[in-house]
């Protein structure tokens, strides 16, 4: 298995795509099986889903003997807005504002400022400048809810304001993100996986590809395409260039993952009955 499909980041991208829509808690021994078919033991699971607990992501219940994990409130918040980013079918339109964020956290209290930083860069702020932080996106209620998560009210200012200069809306992106390279990026993907979409619709229709194998390559696609919500902000297209090619590649993940789909939750749905049918006969 390829190094970059780390444990923790797989638990996550299965939270996101099937557990939440089942009740939201999991069974470990159904988590590790499933992660089993991506190469992944069951010392590596138990490790990455403690790591996630003690990150304030997931939270952990007993029944009889087993454990079960399931979504805290700020887990359920990320998957959601990850969701919502990750199968959007076009690029947002603009209200024509800018959010500001800056903020003067205390050097003792730096950990909490390296922390915010990555929850910006996830969320789509670029940097202006500084501990001064942009989005043209309407992410009042993100903010709201990292200021609450990290106590950091006071430390915190919020704008919502209209750029009057000195240079273009179209300068102040090419000032905070590097968009030609996001670009790139989705050129990559599209060559790539137009050539793998092809490949297996071929073998559905001959029936030459398992359930299991579903699930294995709709999870990876998942996981492959979660990538771009760390590095594309989202930008309304207004604010885009002319070639882009985030909706292209978003309208071929969409294909892809709807060839996968069905096969692969009959799959899910096979080892996550197995957990629920062994916990309800103890």
């Amino acid at each position: 298995m390829d190094k970059q499909f780390n444990t923790r980041s797989m638990i996550f991208t299965l939270y996101g795509d099937y557990i939440r829509h089942y009740g939201n808690a999991i069974w470990i021994g159904s988590l590790i099986r499933l992660l089993e078919e991506f190469g992944h033991n069951e010392q590596s699971v138990r490790a990455a889903i403690s790591r996630m607990n003690k990150q304030g992501w997931v939270q952990s219940e007993k029944v009889g003997n087993k454990s079960y994990y399931s979504l805290t409130e700020d887990g359920k918040a990320r998957m959601e807005e990850a969701s919502k980013r990750i199968y959007k079918s076009k690029s947002p339109s603009w209200d024509g504002k800018w959010r500001m964020l800056v903020y003067t956290i205390p050097e003792e209290k730096r950990h909490l400022r390296d922390e915010l930083r990555k929850e910006l860069v996830w969320s789509g702020f670029g940097l202006l400048s500084n501990s001064c932080w942009i989005t043209p996106n309407p992410l009042e209620e993100q903010i709201n809810r990292l200021v609450t998560k990290y106590e950091i009210g006071e430390y915190v200012s919020f704008f919502r304001s209209t750029y009057e200069g000195m240079s273009s809306n179209e300068d102040l992106v090419t000032k905070c993100w590097d968009i030609d390279d996001v670009n790139e990026r989705y050129s990559q993907f599209i060559q790539e996986y137009s050539q793998k979409y092809v490949i297996d619709k071929n073998k559905i229709e001959k029936g030459e590809m398992s359930e299991g194998s579903c699930f294995v390559e709709c999870a990876l696609l998942v996981h492959q395409f979660r990538k771009f919500l760390f590095i594309d902000p989202n930008l309304p297209e207004e604010l885009l260039p002319a070639k882009w090619l985030g909706d292209s590649a978003s309208s071929l993940f969409a294909d892809y993952y709807q060839l996968l789909q069905k096969p692969a939750t009959r799959f899910f749905e096979s080892v996550f009955e197995m957990g629920k049918i062994k916990s309800e006969n103890k």
